[in-house]
């Protein structure tokens, strides 16, 4: 691959430029004699000192020959982790895989993951992979891989583990909520992810399923709307955009594909460290579909670029959100290659905005209107641990102090006698149909 990954948006990350470099040294060669304790950099090169003399202790001490270069690897990573969950150290080959990924083909299961207790946690499965079809669901907790439990494994690591070579077997042990352990089979496949699907649903209602935000997802979107235009003869009745278990993906594309339903006007933006650093990121003049009524299904594993979506949408008053609750995860990583062979480091450098202002950091997008898809009793809501993006250890809180709202019984949900179809996207379609919902900026001017 040619690309710049300095230049590239992963996982939600604008390209901020960062440069870093340093070298691990003792104290004696910085610190001047009047220099006062509690000066910060004091404080680094002591740590440093510190840390030099623990790795020499280790190397002379140790029941065993260390490996040293993974040693100081799970320092690196250790260190950048303990910062939030989506910052972390990508050594050459994980940097590759990576690069690899973002492409829209390579082999694996097909899940989105996170790190949570020295667990691997399911963000969402993959549209059509192993892991999809194996009924792998949002918030399970992978705790073993062939039978070797993968505590003490950093995500990387753990990741790495799971892929292999297409056609060869995986036993996964899952973890789920109010469920006694089960393994789980799988056998690997090349994912080659067709980011974006659609279809006709009845009265010329089209159907735009969005799995992820890889290089391809604009291009199929644009050839999806093409197809639905030649299907209804101009435009359809109404829109219905799915990004119900979207795990992200990158910035660029959250941004085009929104940009292709707004004519104008702020998309998102973003905010660093320092306020130079803000970035924003507007729409085109033009639209797909102007007028069209339009409806958005989100739930608790739409996350990142997917968020960004939903809340543009939202925000600019283009389409009703319907669903549950998203995932909370408004922070931006940039992927910082360290050349030579060095591999990468994946920093979080920003907060993202929705065209309001808000950040939805640790509190997700709330719909328009609560449906759910499964009918709950009180009973079994009590028993539903919440997880989002807050509950991820050392995740960055709300810098707005504000938490996300404790769950509650739905607004709407299946009716006793459903027979198990999917609840969110009829009741999209009966809206559209019986013009519950109309184009949602005359909605909500109203």
């Amino acid at each position: 691959m040619t690309e710049d990954w300095n230049m590239r948006s992963l996982l939600t990350g604008a390209a901020l430029g960062i440069v870093l470099g340093g070298a691990a040294v003792g104290v004696s060669a910085f610190a001047a004699p009047d220099e006062k304790p509690e000066d910060p950099r004091m404080v680094t090169y002591q740590q440093l000192d510190l840390f030099a003399e623990i790795l020499a202790r280790a190397r002379q001490d140790y029941v065993t020959e260390i490996d040293e270069k993974s040693a100081m690897k799970a320092a690196i990573n250790g260190m950048l982790t303990s910062l939030d969950p989506h910052s972390g150290y990508l050594d050459p080959d994980d940097f590759r895989s990576m690069q690899v990924q973002t492409s829209g083909e390579y082999g694996g299961l097909g899940i989105e993951v996170t790190m949570e207790d020295g667990f691997v946690k399911v963000i969402s499965p993959m549209d059509e992979t192993p892991a999809s079809r194996a009924g792998i669901e949002p918030g399970d907790l992978i705790t073993a891989i062939n039978g070797k439990p993968i505590i003490g494994l950093t995500l990387n690591e753990a990741v790495k583990e799971m892929r292999g070579e297409k056609g060869s077997d995986i036993n996964i042990t899952i973890l789920r909520e109010g469920e006694d352990p089960f393994d789980v089979t799988l056998t690997r496949e090349v994912i080659q992810q067709k980011s974006v699907t659609w279809k006709m649903e009845e009265d010329d209602i089209g159907y735009i399923r969005i799995s992820t935000f890889n290089d391809r997802t604009t291009l199929l979107l644009e050839e999806a709307v093409e197809g639905i235009a030649k299907a209804t003869g101009s435009r359809p009745r109404g829109l219905i955009i799915d990004l119900r278990n979207n795990g992200g993906g990158l910035l660029d594309q959250a941004v085009s594909v929104s940009d292709m339903f707004l004519s104008g006007g702020e998309v998102v933006s973003t905010q660093g460290r320092r306020i130079s650093d803000m970035e924003r990121y507007n729409a085109r003049s033009g639209e797909v579909f102007k007028g069209v009524p339009m409806v958005v299904l989100i739930n608790g594993g739409s996350a990142s670029a997917s968020e960004i979506v939903a809340g543009a949408l939202q925000d600019r008053h283009r389409a009703t959100l319907i669903g549950t609750t998203s995932f909370g995860k408004g922070s931006v990583q940039t992927v910082i290659p360290l050349g030579a062979d060095r591999g990468a480091v994946r920093l979080t450098t920003a907060r993202y905005y929705t065209p309001a202002g808000r950040s939805i950091q640790a509190l997700g997008i709330e719909p328009d209107i609560e449906i759910t898809n499964a009918r709950l009793t009180e009973e079994e809501l009590a028993k539903i641990k919440r997880w989002s993006e807050a509950d991820l250890p050392h995740a960055l809180a709300n810098e707005d102090g504000e938490k996300r709202h404790e769950m509650t019984m739905p607004d709407e949900q299946p009716p006793e006698d459903w027979d198990g179809e999917d609840y969110q996207l009829k009741r999209a379609i009966d809206m559209l149909e019986e013009g519950t919902v109309t184009a949602s900026a005359m909605r909500r001017a109203g």
